[in-house]
């Protein structure tokens, strides 16, 4: 039970190229000057919202859009209380992004807030090619930059841009370039407006004078667009109004967002504060388990477990190689033996080939002399193994899972705020065994997809590290190396990990015998 309340962390948090962008300015010219047109119009304003996971209750949410004298501020801002194996966790975030009168991001600021620590992303457009972002998650700041090809717009902006566009017709189907702030990374979003209708919102609140509670007013008829958003495989369903504001909207995770007065929303989370006791279902690790279909309660030795998985397309998941064979719907995954390998190499990694695996990131500070630090005291007690990759690979997984206090964490973890709490769940292990091998000349990285523990398959993050080939290992676990029921379906950076979502409730998974 308690391994599994590290999981959650899983399922929670570049453009290239100049060519043609004079041309394209020209190009858009006539579109530019009709959209500045139409946010003359744009009434400011700020609207709330109930965050719900089912029918509870699990955050709120307001939006605010101000006119300034060089266009518009979108303030979005977002209060989640979470329920993870019986763990309480609590974590807000700010967006605020200031706009041109054509609704492109002249600079933004992020922010995450929780008991895990903050994390803050801001930016700034220089030129018409360059977006600079400073990212802020412990130590010093760091800056990392994006070429675009196109205007910029944020992800908060794109339903307020296809409205004010006049793009809402049904049946249309739109693509844009989309930047994120919260995962510092760039998208190609796909909107489908599927149909138009008049929702019924409540137009205000009104106290009850018998009971004293908030209860809506009358309701009104709201004319809306029904929009598909869709990008990595997910699909976001959203209802927004005419000017491009959201009424309601559902994501595969099982969260929910409505609008509604401001005084019902605090009122209904003020009552379940109350109330206490919450509804299982809304446990972010349990809601998001896939059941097994076989006991693999003695499988942590096996050497080697198929699977057949139906209910999803494969094609884009980093399902195939090392470890792992798919064969149609069929995959296998074998449990590498460390003893039997070869890396070919002595740290530190003499070859350029991955270099990627070796750099420092905005939330993997590698270099920062507080890593390198305790890296090289963990690998110290080798003595003369400190340059074999299977020893220190070996190592340095025993010394993170000693080091971490196993919590669930609500947050975007960064190594130098781990190794400040010393706890964590899975993506802080992850992370931070990734920029400890990655200080000593280990090429790692991270992956992010299912475990099996308890009956059931959870979703989960773990390093991997290139011995000749990329091998599994598991911090949070005690995993050395990872057993097979760990199934990859992605490699790369938190960011990638929204990715899983479109397993969620798709997803089946066959043990074969």
């Amino acid at each position: 039970m308690r391994s599994r309340g590290l999981l959650g962390g899983a399922i929670l948090v570049a453009w290239v190229g100049l060519m043609g962008w004079q041309a394209r300015e020209v190009y858009l010219q006539p579109e530019l000057t009709r959209l500045a047109e139409a946010t003359r119009g744009l009434d400011p304003g700020t609207h709330f919202y109930a965050v719900r996971m089912g029918d509870q209750l699990v955050g709120m949410a307001s939006s605010r859009l101000d006119t300034i004298p060089e266009g518009f501020v979108l303030e979005d801002r977002l209060n989640l209380e979470l329920q993870a194996m019986a763990q309480e966790g609590l974590a807000s975030a700010v967006t605020t992004v200031r706009l041109t009168p054509t609704l492109q991001m002249t600079d933004f600021t992020y922010e995450l807030a929780s008991d895990a620590g903050r994390f803050k992303a801001s930016g700034a457009l220089q030129g018409d090619s360059l977006l600079a972002v400073v990212v802020e998650a412990g130590g010093a700041p760091e800056e990392v930059t994006f070429r675009l090809t196109e205007p910029l717009l944020s992800a908060s902006v794109l339903p307020l841009r296809i409205a004010q566009g006049g793009q809402l017709r049904e049946g249309r189907t739109i693509r844009y370039p989309v930047f994120d702030p919260s995962t510092v990374s760039t998208r190609q979003v796909e909107v489908e407006v599927v149909e138009r209708a008049e929702l019924s919102l409540p137009d205000s609140a009104v106290r009850d004078p018998a009971s004293g509670r908030w209860v809506g007013s009358e309701e009104r008829r709201v004319p809306a667009w029904r929009l598909k958003e869709r990008y990595g495989g997910i699909t976001v369903e959203s209802w927004i109004d005419e000017d491009g504001r959201i009424l309601r909207s559902s994501s595969p995770t099982g969260l929910s967002v409505e609008r509604v007065p401001f005084e019902l929303v605090d009122q209904e989370r003020e009552e379940g504060r109350r109330a206490g006791a919450r509804d299982p279902a809304t446990d972010v690790v349990f809601a998001t388990a896939i059941a097994s279909s076989a006991d693999l309660s003695g499988a942590g030795e096996l050497d080697e477990l198929r699977f057949i998985l139906s209910g999803v397309e494969l094609d884009d998941f980093d399902l195939d190689g090392g470890r792992q064979e798919l064969r149609g719907d069929t995959l296998t995954v074998r449990r590498e033996r460390l003893e039997t390998l070869d890396p070919g190499y002595r740290l530190p990694y003499p070859r350029m080939d991955l270099a990627r695996e070796l750099s420092a990131e905005p939330l993997i500070q590698s270099g920062d002399e507080r890593v390198v630090g305790v890296a090289r005291t963990a690998v110290r007690p080798l003595g003369g193994d400190r340059n074999d990759p299977v020893a220190v690979a070996r190592r340095l997984n025993d010394n993170v899972y000693r080091m971490l206090d196993k919590e669930m964490a609500f947050s975007l973890p960064s190594a130098l705020q781990v190794l400040e709490t010393r706890a964590g769940d899975c993506n802080e292990h992850t992370v931070l065994y990734v920029a400890l091998a990655r200080a000593l000349g280990l090429p790692a990285r991270m992956a992010v997809g299912l475990v099996h523990l308890e009956g059931a398959f959870f979703y989960h993050a773990w390093p991997e590290v290139w011995l000749g080939r990329w091998v599994a290992m598991d911090p949070t676990l005690g995993q050395t190396p990872a057993d097979a029921t760990h199934i990859r379906f992605l490699t790369g950076s938190l960011a990638q990990q929204v990715e899983v979502a479109r397993l969620i409730g798709n997803l089946r998974i066959e043990v074969l015998p």
